[in-house]
């Protein structure tokens, strides 16, 4: 099993930045993919950004390019998500989600944290 706990999330102005955390505890040994997702109200949940557990480059959202970037810091097993220039449309739940090993879906997820961005 492998558990995820996201952090990081408030309410910002236009413009802003934050930086959201996801604690990856449990068999990280299994884990291949790791990525960050959003769901707006009335909307269904999107991509945002992803990478491979063992790294690499990432791959995001075109709606994030430039503004966004995933990254793990390997010794504490916490994968981040850093957001610059943030727009009131960025304004969702974020999750955090990881994928195993051989395993072609999204298999762990984090309870979300909310992000609001004022105009």
């Amino acid at each position: 099993q492998v558990q995820l706990v996201e952090s990081g999330g408030g309410l910002v102005q236009a413009g802003g930045s934050l930086r959201l955390s996801c604690a990856v505890s449990g068999r990280t040994a299994t884990l291949y993919t790791m990525g960050w997702f959003r769901q707006a109200p009335g909307k269904e949940r999107e991509f945002v950004a992803g990478r491979l557990w063992a790294g690499g480059s990432a791959s995001y959202a075109d709606s994030v390019k430039g503004r966004f970037a995933i990254s793990r810091d390997n010794g504490k097993n916490t994968v981040y998500l850093q957001m610059n220039s943030l727009k009131p449309e960025d304004t969702a739940v974020y999750y955090c989600a990881v994928k195993r090993v051989k395993v072609d879906f999204w298999t762990d997820w984090g309870q979300g944290t909310q992000v609001t961005v004022s105009s």
